[in-house]
């Protein structure tokens, strides 16, 4: 079976880059996309030279290598995933940054908007989600404490049984191991101290070495899902990371991994002008080059894609915020925010490049305006009209009044909002992350500046 891909319109900001300008970066962009899959090999290798060093590029092929059926990993989470779900009726997910927000993501884009409110038959025996370990929050911690504790006083009760999936590669970030502590032994209070369902219904996911695997095999929990090497935390959602959690939550994992597959190959095929991948970062990096357009706001088109919009805001600017440079990232969702920051992109500076993230079919059924005899609110004049019909007028509109000021923005359209869209949409952005780094001469991988605040962090609490 076939789906539609995903595509991007930049006609309206190629109104500011001339035909000339556009082709002389095709071959420097040819060559970045060529890097980006030497890279690969070159990990896989095993031999990296200290100016590639870090070399994180094993996201780049992990779809087709999982869906190829790599140590049968998909079977492994599939099967584990579906006991969890049998078990609980809350996942708690402990996790931070590239941890977390890739699941946070799918969940806001593929699950019911109201999921957590739904009783479990209208969830379709789905757990609810609760996130945590994100932040040091002790009011957000508490909160949820007190929420197990009011919702859970029967371990023999499915809807009052709960579990954890804790998820961080090396077990040492703050956040998330003194998160795991705490509701590690709410779980021990819960079900009792010894009781099977202690180890049971915690699910590690971590890398081979580190903090949280050491403390995994002292426990002795039977199921732990590796986060695998050469893969960096904000480019890991198609690695257990995200794939464990989305498989609890009843997300189709091997049809998102084959949308992200299938916009690899895309990309590494297709040309200048026909390629969402090379044409989004064509378009961005003329922008910002040419025209100082160093803001890119990634304005998403209904509710459902806000969190994706925060997951990209941090591989952006961890991956190309570095050495005095990089776009910074910004997520608008509309129609809400053309109410608080719509007047800003309209006349403020010209400092940024609008991309409209579009889905182009609604998941449920459409909604129609009714007619009323009350008509004070003066709307009978569209009573008929669909909710979808509206939003679509107000993306014309509003992509009108910006180019009537030869104001950016360019069209990345989702077909629908489902698994494979999402998988393509995610996969499309880490791509292009990396692209764009190899362009103009900044490593993708790694984070440096973040280790500074720990650094400091860690000397204030521990004296050291």
């Amino acid at each position: 079976m076939s789906y539609p891909p995903i595509s991007y319109d930049p006609s309206a900001a190629r109104v500011l880059i001339d035909d000339s300008t556009w082709n002389e970066l095709g071959p420097s962009l040819l060559k970045a996309r060529d890097e980006v899959f030497a890279d690969i090999e070159l990990m896989h290798s095993g031999s990296i030279p200290d100016e590639k060093k870090p070399l994180d590029a094993g996201f780049i092929d992990l779809p087709q290598r999982l869906l190829a059926g790599e140590a049968n990993l998909l079977d492994q989470i599939e099967e584990s995933a579906a006991n969890f779900a049998e078990q609980v009726d809350r996942m708690v997910l402990l996790g931070i940054g590239g941890s977390y927000m890739g699941l946070r993501a799918l969940f806001e884009a593929l699950c019911d908007r109201y999921h957590n409110e739904l009783p479990r038959h209208a969830r379709n025996e789905i757990p609810r989600l609760s996130f945590e370990g994100d932040n040091l929050d002790n009011d957000a911690q508490r909160s949820l404490l007190k929420l197990l504790m009011n919702e859970s006083t029967n371990s023999s009760e499915l809807s009052d049984r709960w579990g954890i999936v804790v998820i961080s590669k090396s077990g040492g970030t703050l956040e998330t191991a003194s998160a795991f502590r705490t509701y590690r032994n709410a779980l021990e209070r819960f079900y009792g101290a010894g009781a099977p369902e202690t180890t049971e219904l915690v699910i590690p996911i971590t890398g081979e070495t580190g903090k949280l695997r050491d403390l995994s095999n002292a426990i002795g929990y039977p199921v732990t899902f590796p986060i695998p090497d050469g893969v960096g935390g904000r480019f890991s959602v198609f690695t257990a990371v995200g794939l464990y959690p989305a498989a609890v939550l009843g997300i189709d994992i091997r049809l998102m991994l084959q949308g992200a597959a299938d916009v690899t190959e895309a990309f590494r095929t297709g040309e200048l002008g026909t390629n969402p991948i090379l044409d989004y970062v064509a378009t961005c990096h003329l922008l910002e080059r040419d025209h100082g357009m160093d803001l890119r706001v990634l304005s998403t088109w209904g509710k459902g894609l806000e969190a994706a919009g925060l997951w990209y805001d941090q591989l952006l600017a961890e991956s190309l915020g570095k050495h005095e440079r990089g776009a910074t990232p910004l997520t608008v969702v509309n129609t809400r925010d053309l109410h608080s920051r719509g007047q800003q992109h309209q006349e403020g500076k010209r400092d940024r490049v609008i991309t409209n993230l579009i889905v182009d079919t609604t998941t449920s059924a459409t909604l129609q305006l009714p007619k009323s005899e009350h008509d004070q609110d003066q709307l009978n004049r569209i009573a008929g009209k669909l909710i979808p019909e509206m939003m679509s007028a107000a993306i014309q509109g509003t992509n009108e009044a910006y180019a009537s000021d030869r104001r950016p923005t360019a069209d990345i359209h989702l077909p629908k909002l489902d698994a494979y869209s999402m998988g393509q949409l995610l996969q499309m952005f880490m791509l292009g992350t990396v692209l764009e780094g190899r362009l103009v001469g900044t490593n993708p991988y790694g984070q440096p500046g973040v280790e500074g605040y720990k650094n400091a962090m860690g000397r204030i609490l521990y004296g050291s």
